[in-house]
């Protein structure tokens, strides 16, 4: 039913945001594992915030910011620390995860301000919003990959990021900014599953990882880095 399919193409929208974020990630050679527990800790920074100032931008705000602060120190780690990105990412999954159960004492926090739950379940004409949401950002990251300097820099890192380095690119920052998109796409994902839930779960996002890293590989994606698209 055409009802049926808005649900599927909502579910969808989660993994296709955060999805964005990790083919820039695998495109790089590297990977991470932390996008599940961002989605629980951003979403509960989110509905903390959102109770607190009872103001969905400044909700928004503060779980973009707390995904780019994750993936900041995740590419920090993996380009600093000479970490590698399995590693550090799996080590900031765990955090993140006992962080959020700790913090909430494994409780969800329920969403107080009405409209909240709109982003997540509501319609713009009869398109699911979060659906419009991933068509925006598909167009934006489309065009950067494919037709902007960042981009070109972007697959030659992933290809040979050694000949990148020698060449004058700058590997190190490219990578880390990377890391902090795919934070932030990774934690807009998670405001609009607590938009959905109307709540911040410490158990959200439990094996999300995995749909995504899936989804881009399956799309064409080498894990090797440097080969895929984002329209795969």
């Amino acid at each position: 039913s055409a009802l049926n399919i808005k649900n599927v193409l909502r579910d969808a929208s989660l993994i296709s945001i955060a999805g964005i974020g990790m083919v820039m990630v695998i495109l790089l050679g590297e990977i991470d594992l932390s996008v599940g527990s961002v989605q629980a800790a951003a979403g509960i920074v989110a509905v903390a915030v959102l109770n607190d100032q009872e103001s969905i931008y400044l909700a928004l705000g503060a779980a973009l910011l707390t995904g780019g602060l994750i993936g900041l120190i995740n590419g920090l780690l993996v380009t600093k620390a000479g970490i590698n990105s399995l590693i550090a990412t799996l080590g900031m999954m765990a955090i993140l995860r006992g962080s959020a159960m700790v913090s909430t004492q494994a409780v969800s926090i329920q969403g107080k301000v009405s409209g909240f739950v709109e982003i997540g379940t509501g319609y713009f004409a009869s398109i699911p919003i979060p659906v419009i949401v991933v068509f925006i950002l598909f167009i934006v990251f489309y065009y950067l990959l494919h037709y902007s300097t960042f981009g070109r820099y972007l697959y030659a890192i992933g290809g040979n990021p050694q000949a990148s380095r020698l060449a004058g690119l700058s590997v190190d920052r490219t990578k880390i900014l990377v890391f902090v998109i795919a934070g932030m796409l990774g934690a807009l994902s998670a405001f609009i599953l607590a938009s959905r839930l109307n709540s911040g779960q410490p158990n959200a996002g439990l094996g999300f990882e995995l749909q995504v890293i899936a989804a881009v590989i399956l799309g064409g994606v080498s894990l090797t880095g440097g080969v895929g698209s984002l329209a795969g």
